[in-house]
């Protein structure tokens, strides 16, 4: 969907989005993770509120292994506004990626089994108690736990969930606003219905914003807080649109895990304790070929890609072993009844791997190098975690066996 201009600016345009949401819905919550993005959004909400003499829910999913500094800006944030806000500081074991390790390639956050080596405690106002969400259950993924969350606390009443999402940043945040197949609320593209009733909406107030309007709000509103952690960023030689604050584990997130412990000594010490194979991750997350699997790849040179393929499952510990076998496997499937019948081949252009638009042996060495747990480098989704249990059930009742076939016994 092309842009179009409106002749409003973008700050005008983002405080009609949230009147318009104010207007509309009892209810309204803001998704808060202490970056900058959502930050601006805050303080436009709460603009709003404290002129309406509102509350508004004000939601942060605490992932343990954060920056102080975010910790330290979300708090100032929540005292800031304790008398329009409901504090909603979610510290409870979440599943989480951990994309620097095969043996651990998740962690959960806030696990009650190793509270001895948490990264910080929680606070005081913190959810903690794994009881209070009827829906929660531990090792809940992250996906999963949002819109669970939204229908729980609109509890059947419409309600307005701010995400403050930009367009820019990335290719499917663009399509959450265009998409032509959504539901939205009166028509307007900034919102996306949501809850099964249809009743509430997502509002991304600040879609169309560039990085330079959410700085220049900042600068122009000196007395509003903002993250000190992009100071540190930008001091580290980081350009604007380099700047992230995310769960930094991920598998597109640990290009910045380099940075961890040049802001943070004191924190990075216990991260490298907490989270497997972090250490590593720091130190090569910006290196290209065959350690991150970045970029162009190489093989060793007896080797077909089909060999260095089963090579590198085999040298991954048995759960993941059986995790990218069955994934593999179903990707050969696919292309051999689609024109391949005879296999793909070791390798093909490389531009058109690249674009996903032919298999090979190679794109399979690519994402095994790249540690890309649910393999989207052969075209598969995320999966939800309980759906994801019963798919590796069916996997093993399909084979009439508990675990993969030895990948040493397989041919080339």
């Amino acid at each position: 969907m092309p842009r179009h201009k409106t002749g409003v600016d973008t700050l005008t345009a983002a405080k009609q989005r949230i009147s318009i949401a104010f207007d509309d819905f009892k209810k309204v919550c803001v998704s808060f993770s202490g970056g900058k993005d959502s930050t601006v959004m805050l303080h436009l909400v709460m603009e709003q509120a404290i002129r309406r003499n509102r509350r508004v829910g004000v939601l942060f999913i605490d992932l343990e292994g954060q920056y102080k500094l975010t910790i330290e800006h979300t708090m100032r944030c929540y005292e800031m506004y304790k008398r329009n806000i409901d504090p909603l500081w979610v510290c409870l074991p979440l599943h989480l990626r951990n994309a620097v390790s095969v043996y651990e390639p998740f962690w959960l956050c806030w696990d009650p089994d190793a509270e001895d080596a948490w990264v910080r405690r929680p606070p005081k106002m913190a959810i903690t108690d794994e009881s209070y969400f009827p829906f929660f259950h531990r090792g809940m993924e992250f996906e999963e736990f949002v819109p669970c969350f939204a229908e729980w606390y609109s509890a059947g009443k419409p309600t307005a969930f701010f995400i403050g999402i930009r367009t820019v940043e990335s290719f499917n945040r663009h399509l959450a606003i265009a998409s032509r197949y959504k539901n939205m609320h009166e028509g307007h593209r900034y919102t996306t219905s949501v809850c099964e009733d249809l009743k509430s909406s997502n509002f991304y107030p600040i879609y169309d914003w560039a990085t330079s309007d959410v700085w220049k709000y900042h600068g122009k509103n000196p007395e509003l807080p903002y993250n000190k952690l992009y100071d540190r960023m930008h001091k580290a030689g980081l350009s604007i649109a380099q700047m992230r604050i995310c769960q930094p584990y991920g598998d597109d997130q640990r290009k910045g895990l380099w940075l961890f412990h040049l802001i943070e000594p004191e924190t990075w010490g216990k991260i490298i304790s907490r989270v497997n194979g972090a250490n590593s991750g720091a130190l090569y997350a910006r290196e290209h070929g065959n350690i991150n699997g970045y970029r162009a790849i190489g093989k060793p040179s007896h080797l077909t890609w089909k060999q260095f393929a089963y090579r590198l499952v085999s040298s991954m510990p048995k759960k993941t072993q059986e995790h990218y076998a069955n994934k593999i496997g179903i990707f050969v499937k696919w292309w051999t009844e689609r024109g391949y019948s005879e296999g793909i081949p070791d390798e093909g252009d490389y531009n058109l791997e690249i674009a996903k638009k032919i298999p090979s042996w190679r794109r399979v060495c690519k994402t095994l190098l790249r540690n890309d747990y649910w393999c989207k480098g052969l075209g598969f989704v995320q999966q939800r975690s309980e759906a994801y249990e019963k798919y590796l059930a069916l996997m093993r009742r399909k084979r009439g066996e508990e675990t993969i076939v030895e990948v040493e016994e397989i041919k080339s």
